[in-house]
C-alpha cells in the first residue's frame, strides 16, 4: 500500500482495508437544551460502540494488516484501551500479542485484554512505565511494536473515524479528546481545515497544550481521572505537525467537568462513557467551548470501557 504520509488518500485506502474488521459506529443528534445548554445541535459520534470499546481498533487493525508480523507476534504498551484493541485485532487475525499496561489501568480494560487472549503484563504506575517495559521486550524478542499513537499506521486508522463521521453528519466543529494525539491527529488529517477541529484535554494532563506552547512535543503532567487513557507524558512526534496545521484550538477540562459529563451522558441519553470518552463532551457541558449561534457541533464519544454499575446512581 502506498501512503505518502497521513492524508486523505491514504486514509481512504486504509478505510477499505479495515472495513471488514471494524464497525461503522452510529451518530446521535441531540439538542443542547437536553443538557441544560443553549439551543444548538450536538452530533455525538458513538465510537464507544466500536470493537474493544474504543476507536483504537481502527489503528490496531491498520497496523496488523499493513505491516509484516514476525512469528513472535506483536507487542503494545497501553493505558488499557490500545492494549485491548491490539489484543482484539490479534485474536481476530490469529497473531500472538504481548500487552504491557500500568497499574492505573482500569479493571474493565485489564479484563478485556485478558478475555481476548493476549499475554498481559502489569508494570509501573503510568503509561510511560509500560512503554519502557515494552521496549525492553522488543529488544529481547524482535516482536513488532504497535504504538498507541506515534505510528503512521495508527494515525491512518484513527483517521477513518473522521472520514466516517463526515459521511454521516454535517458539522461545523468536531470536539476530540486528546491523549497521545493519535485520534485527533488522524481526524484533523482527514478534515484538513474543512471543519474546525478542537482538542480537549484534562487539566491534569495537558500534553498537546504544553507542546503547542513549546513548539514541539515536551513532557507534561500525567494525572487525573482519565489517566489511563489521556495521560502519556507527551504527544506523538508524527501528530504534532498535523495539529499545528489543522487543530483550531485546544481547551482544558477539569476532572469534575469530566465526571459531570459522564453522568449527563448516562442520565440524558443512557450512554456509559469512560472518563476519556466523555472528556470532549465535558468541554461543552463545562462551558470551556461555547458554540456560536447556529453552530453544529460534533463530539466524539471515543471510549466506553467503564463499569455500568458506576452510573446506577445517576
Amino acid at each position: 500500500m502506498t501512503r505518502g504520509g497521513v492524508g486523505r488518500r491514504a486514509i481512504e485506502e486504509v478505510r477499505e482495508l479495515i472495513r471488514p474488521y471494524v464497525r461503522v459506529t452510529p451518530v446521535l443528534e441531540v439538542n443542547g437544551k437536553d443538557f441544560g445548554l443553549a439551543d444548538f445541535r450536538i452530533v455525538l459520534k458513538l465510537e464507544l460502540l466500536q470493537h474493544s470499546g474504543t476507536f483504537k481498533a481502527r489503528g490496531a487493525f491498520t497496523n496488523l494488516l499493513t505491516r509484516k508480523i514476525p512469528s513472535v507476534g506483536v507487542v503494545a504498551a497501553s493505558g488499557g484501551n490500545h492494549g485491548a484493541a491490539v489484543a482484539y485485532a490479534a485474536m481476530r487475525l490469529g497473531v500472538p500479542a504481548k500487552i504491557f499496561v500500568p497499574t492505573v489501568s482500569s479493571p474493565e480494560k485489564v479484563a478485556r485484554i485478558r478475555a481476548y487472549g493476549a499475554d498481559l503484563a502489569i508494570v509501573g504506575d503510568r503509561y510511560a512505565d509500560a512503554l519502557a517495559a515494552s521496549e525492553t521486550w522488543i529488544a529481547q524478542t524482535d516482536a513488532l511494536s504497535v504504538h498507541a499513537y506515534d505510528q503512521t499506521e495508527t494515525l491512518l486508522g484513527q483517521g477513518t473515524l473522521g472520514m466516517e463521521f463526515a459521511e454521516q453528519a454535517t458539522v461545523d466543529t468536531v470536539l476530540v479528546s486528546v491523549g497521545g494525539g493519535g485520534l485527533i491527529g488522524g481526524v484533523a488529517a482527514w478534515f484538513a481545515g474543512s471543519v474546525k477541529v478542537v482538542g480537549v484535554e484534562p487539566e491534569l494532563a495537558p500534553t498537546l497544550t504544553e507542546a503547542l506552547k513549546a513548539g514541539r512535543p515536551v513532557d507534561a503532567p500525567a494525572g487525573g481521572i482519565a489517566a489511563d487513557s489521556l495521560a502519556p507524558r507527551r504527544v506523538g512526534e508524527l501528530m504534532f505537525p498535523i495539529a499545528r496545521a489543522h487543530v483550531a484550538r485546544v481547551v482544558l477540562v477539569s476532572d469534575e467537568a469530566i465526571r459531570r459529563a459522564q453522568d449527563a451522558l448516562w442520565r440524558v441519553v443512557r450512554i456509559v462513557a469512560e472518563p476519556g470518552g466523555a472528556a470532549a463532551f465535558a468541554a461543552l457541558l463545562g462551558g470551556v467551548y461555547v458554540p456560536a449561534a447556529g453552530e453544529r457541533v460534533g463530539v466524539v464519544v471515543c471510549g466506553g470501557n467503564s463499569t455500568a454499575v458506576d452510573f446506577a446512581r445517576a
